[in-house]
């Protein structure tokens, strides 16, 4: 398992997020917003990020396109996501990036799997032609609020490179325990998104990394137990960010360094 962290829940400043990343000790990068709050990838100054990245040993994990996140009612405009695919192909080939990361469309009443997998079966086999891997998110305001509904849309894609990135925050809010979403997906999970928080009074409230409902040690546990040896994407909510991202990313390291010292040691 390696830990990175999702830089625009803190800073959309490249040269600040890789001081961030360095000084907190983690291993690389997952990249949505680069730049200005309108530098969403693949609209970002790819020059610079290869610039940055050289001479460095930061992993650059997934990038985060803006795609599939409108309603899968409107063909036309994922349709459209799927034209504009290409420049995050490009582009992750490029930079040296495996792994692109998208929703499962938005949530919309009565919505059919069906859709959703067509679209999704159409972006793996783009991807497979540049030999990246698709990783899909599940999370309460898309069309896949659950591990378990993760695990069944990916159930009606036949591409083996398009895979899960496990929210287990997102299954919380959405009523899941995580440890039974994370059952649901064994095996399909190549990224995992790392936050932390509960419910109190009926409202979510953020909270420090391994202080929350989610159950952070088990969660690793289990993944260690399914082999999984891929990124865990560290986002910060808590203010102040910086504090709080050094104080999440110490943890997160720590817990996967006991999982690690506990399963060699059983």
């Amino acid at each position: 398992m390696v830990p990175v962290w999702l830089t625009d829940t803190v800073t959309s400043d490249l040269n600040r997020a890789l001081h961030y990343t360095q000084l907190w000790g983690l291993h690389g990068m997952e990249l949505r917003t680069v730049g200005g709050p309108d530098d969403r990838i693949p609209f970002v100054n790819e020059k610079q990020i290869r610039e940055q990245m050289e001479g460095t040993e930061l992993l650059l994990a997934s990038v985060v396109p803006s795609m599939f996140e409108g309603p899968v009612s409107d063909r036309a405009a994922w349709m459209n996501d799927l034209l504009q695919f290409e420049d995050t192909l490009k582009l992750c080939r490029r930079v040296g990036c495996p792994r692109i990361t998208v929703s499962p469309f938005a949530a919309e009443p009565g919505v059919s799997l069906a859709p959703i997998a067509e679209a999704l079966q159409q972006a793996g086999e783009k991807a497979a032609e540049y030999d990246l891997l698709l990783a899909v998110r599940n999370g309460p305001e898309t069309a896949c609020p659950t591990g378990q509904a993760l695990a069944d849309l990916l159930s009606r894609v036949d591409a083996p490179n398009v895979r899960a990135a496990w929210n287990p925050v997102g299954a919380l809010r959405a009523g899941e325990t995580p440890s039974i979403g994370l059952t649901a997906l064994a095996g399909l999970v190549t990224l995992v998104r790392c936050s932390d928080g509960e419910v109190q009074d009926g409202r979510w409230v953020d909270t420090p990394l391994g202080e929350g409902a989610v159950g952070w040690t088990g969660q690793l546990e289990q993944l260690a137990a399914h082999g999984f040896q891929g990124p865990i994407s560290l986002e910060v909510y808590l203010e102040p960010r910086p504090k709080h991202g050094l104080r999440s990313a110490t943890t997160l390291i720590r817990m996967i360094r006991d999982v690690r010292a506990r399963a060699a040691h059983p």
